[in-house]
């Protein structure tokens, strides 16, 4: 018989939050927007074939993440056990959010009464913001400045137009 575990107190919470890496959410959001892009490029994509193709990118991903942190560096150092794998998973779970947004976009697209270019574009748009916004996340809880902040946002900025100079490329 297991016991149950304890819940996690607020401050435990707290602390977690503050000490959370936000990379995968900026990892995460340039793939999303990689993904549309690389949709888009090859033909006409149904929206529900997009979304679900953002999506499972997106865990994908992540399972790989969590593999590479859980066999990649902790093996060597520790032993792996469910606390280690649980906290593996939680921390490399950004990246499947970072695939939320886009993918709710392509979904709500026909409401706008976006057609598949629009939606691209839509999707693309969400998926940079969302990379902008989780790098300045990851910076303030850091304790960034905002000289410091408003240079990873110009930084994941020129990432999103370079992954978008991609889209015009290979439409060209």
């Amino acid at each position: 018989m297991t016991r149950p575990r304890p819940r996690a107190t607020p401050e435990v919470r707290a602390e977690r939050r503050a000490h959370a890496d936000y990379s995968g959410g900026v990892y995460g959001s340039l793939l999303a927007a990689s993904v549309v892009i690389g949709a888009g490029s090859l033909g006409e994509f149904p929206r529900t074939e997009l979304v679900l193709l953002l999506l499972l990118t997106g865990a994908v991903f992540w399972i790989a993440h969590v593999h590479a942190e859980l066999f990649g560096t902790r093996l060597a150092e520790q032993g792996v056990d469910r606390r280690t794998i649980l906290r593996a998973c939680r921390d490399e779970w950004p990246i499947v959010q970072a695939a939320v947004p886009p993918a709710v976009a392509v979904a709500i697209s026909p409401l706008l009464g976006l057609d598949l270019e629009g939606t691209l574009w839509f999707a693309v748009s969400v998926a940079v913001a969302g990379q902008i916004g989780w790098s300045l996340v990851a910076a303030r809880r850091a304790g960034a400045s905002r000289r410091l902040m408003a240079g990873t946002a110009l930084v994941n900025l020129a990432l999103g137009l370079l992954i978008i100079s991609f889209k015009l490329f290979l439409k060209h």
